[in-house]
């Protein structure tokens, strides 16, 4: 059985845009991250994105996984253990 959930992208039909509304911006984020970690886009990106990209783009995630997740969290939802 599959841990990992991308469902979202696959089901929502409202708006994708940013600025309206926190609610709004929310779901775009969602679905923005969920097409970009689509495993034959990121397979793309790999190959094009420059070194110093791809450490400022793990940098943020990881400073946004510390600044919202408990380390519980951290181990649960994001690592899946």
């Amino acid at each position: 059985m599959s841990r990992h959930t991308h469902r979202f992208v696959e089901t929502y039909n409202g708006l994708v845009g940013f600025g309206l509304d926190r609610e709004t911006d929310g779901y775009t984020l969602t679905y923005y991250l969920q097409k970009f970690s689509d495993d034959s886009l990121m397979e793309v990106m790999r190959q094009r994105m420059s070194p110093e990209d791809m450490e400022a783009l793990f940098n943020m995630l990881g400073n946004l996984l510390k600044k919202y997740l408990s380390d519980e969290e951290y181990h649960t939802l994001f690592l899946k253990e």
